[in-house]
């Protein structure tokens, strides 16, 4: 489980220390705080790849760590596999540099960021806010499926047998040629590969390209704006001028009317923030001042890879993959002759072996969304949406790499109304419980001891708030679950609750994570997150009701 946050430098956040419980947490503060800074710290950490603008600004690094306890035997042998020693524990730290750069390291040995990710996997499920657009995918819902019933080992199989069928189709069509066709394509292939390979392209690389060289091109123009800003917040008569002028102005009468010292304090403020920003703007222009050199590099590197997407694009990706299977294709037609009649035999034999599993895989698929349907209807009903009918359509069709089925999840919320896709009917709150659902049932199957929800209760409310928070804390009975969320009735499910708070110091912006540990701390934030700033006896009152009705085991 994730038992400790470490965050400095990290967007608004300047040094925080987040301390986890192993059943359920949730993150709770106003809108803008930061929550979803927590998400990305712990992103970074399982090696998404962050951008440097997240470093705060004025340091030169940002540095997330996390410190994981009781990891399982799964995890402990990747570890060994590449030489990182763990004692069932497990300290996974990342540096992000202001110029870009980035750095990784498990338990103080340097990582690749392939190596976080597929440890990560096995650490933590997040679910944040856009996942249930997933559901909006009928292409997604046969992984669904798959997961659900714990398929993977026999898609893998599948998916074996359908690769080597393919290989096979285009050996076939390839050694069909005729020999002066064979000759022709032959020269063609050779002078694709020269041509690609002489870029030695990058993944990614184009995009990486075109940002540079937009920003250098448009340099002295953004640095003209920029500049102009200044010009504006810092002359004489400018902004920050003004409202000094405008403060001192409401001074000469704060004591005879004590009602605008607020408003002079906040005309103060105005100033203080103005001029931080001028700062930032005077620090920015140092960064687009460009060397002609690099310039000419990137604008003839940037017309390459126009040029090269253009031909064997769109995208780069493209690119790379037509090179790689021109290198491949070049490979068999320069080798020996291929058998066709034998290469023929082996297609028929391999298509009757993918046949039979692909119908082997849609049967199990076929039992396996019997279950799916039951158990996550039940799980809709007891999430307040008693009247739901789910459906798993299945239309069987030519063999692909998924197989033979074509899987769409269809729904009827409302009696009476025929169960149709979920993308042309399910609302956003509608798509956050089915979600839900979705994870609790194949959180079952699982293995991961940590599951995240970033905002879960999107578009829900009263009633089904109270049961997103239920379900939640039972989800949480059997690992260890982080939720931020913005909804009283999820928050007191909590049996650990922190609050991110955001204040300003020194003019700058500064956001603070800290554990209500109190009844009287919970209280007083349940009651905000009921009224806003406006709360009353009344509220507070709800507020402790709430959280005495909560009885955790």
């Amino acid at each position: 489980m994730l038992s400790e946050l470490y965050i400095e430098n990290l967007a608004v956040i300047e040094k925080s220390v987040i301390t986890f419980g192993d059943k359920l947490n949730v993150f709770t503060g106003e809108t803008g705080a930061g929550k979803s800074i927590l998400i990305n710290g712990i992103n970074a950490i399982l090696g998404q790849r962050v951008s440097k603008d997240i470093v705060r600004t004025g340091e030169k690094k940002a540095i997330i760590s996390a410190v994981f306890s009781n990891i399982s035997d799964e995890v402990s042998k990747i570890l060994f596999d590449n030489g990182i020693d763990s004692d069932g524990e497990l300290i996974i730290s990342r540096e992000i540099s202001a110029d870009g750069g980035s750095s990784a390291r498990i338990n103080s040995r340097p990582v690749n960021l392939s190596l976080l990710r597929e440890i990560g996997e096995l650490l933590v499920n997040v679910h944040g806010q856009h996942d249930s657009q997933i559901l909006l995918s009928a292409q997604k819902h046969i992984e669904i499926l798959d997961s659900f019933g714990n398929l993977e080992s026999v898609l893998e199989d599948y998916q074996r047998s359908f690769r080597s069928l393919q290989t096979v189709a285009k050996q076939i069509k390839q050694a069909s040629l005729s020999q002066q066709n064979k000759i022709d394509r032959i020269e063609s292939l050779r002078e694709i590969v020269k041509e690609i390979s002489s870029l030695d392209l990058k993944e990614n690389e184009d995009q990486e390209v075109e940002s540079e060289f937009l920003l250098s091109n448009n340099s002295v123009e953004v640095k003209s704006a920029v500049n102009e800003v200044i010009n504006i917040i810092e002359n004489d008569d400018g902004i920050s001028n003004e409202l000094f002028n405008a403060s001192n102005v409401l001074e000469n009468y704060s004591d005879v009317f004590s009602d605008i010292e607020p408003l002079i304090d906040r005309l103060k403020s105005a100033k203080i923030e103005i001029d931080d920003i001028s700062g930032e703007l005077n620090h920015l222009t140092s960064l687009l001042d460009v060397d002609p050199e690099r310039f000419a590099y990137i604008s003839a590197r940037n017309d390459s890879i126009i040029r090269i997407k253009k031909k064997y694009g769109p995208e780069l990706s493209d690119v790379l993959k037509r090179l790689d299977e021109s290198v491949s294709e070049l490979e068999n037609l320069t080798g020996d002759e291929n058998n066709i009649e034998t290469l023929k035999a082996k297609r028929e034999e391999l298509l009757e072996e993918t046949s039979k599993k692909a119908v082997i895989l849609s049967n199990k698929r076929e039992q396996a969304g019997k279950r799916f349907i039951k158990e996550v209807t039940d799980e809709l009903e007891f999430l307040n949406m008693p009247n739901v009918k789910l459906e798993v359509s299945n239309t069987k069709g030519k063999l692909t790499i998924h197989g033979m089925d074509n899987i769409e999840f269809l729904i009827s919320a409302n009696l009476g109304e025929e169960a149709k896709p979920i993308a042309k009917i399910a609302s956003g709150g509608e798509l956050s419980r089915i979600m839900l659902a979705l994870k609790s049932v194949i959180a079952e199957k699982d293995n991961t001891p940590t599951m995240i929800f970033d905002e879960i209760d999107t578009g829900v409310s009263g009633r089904a708030a109270q049961k997103i928070g239920i379900k939640l804390h039972e989800i949480s009975r059997n690992r260890q679950v982080i939720c931020v969320t913005h909804l009283a009735q999820i928050a007191v499910s909590g049996d650990t609750h922190m609050l991110i708070e955001k204040t300003v110091e020194n003019g700058k912006t500064k956001t603070s994570v800290c554990e209500l540990s109190s009844l009287e701390d919970r209280k007083r934030e349940i009651a905000r997150i009921i009224s806003g700033d406006n709360t009353s006896e009344k509220t507070l009152a709800s507020a402790e009701e709430m959280l005495k009705s909560i009885s955790h085991t």
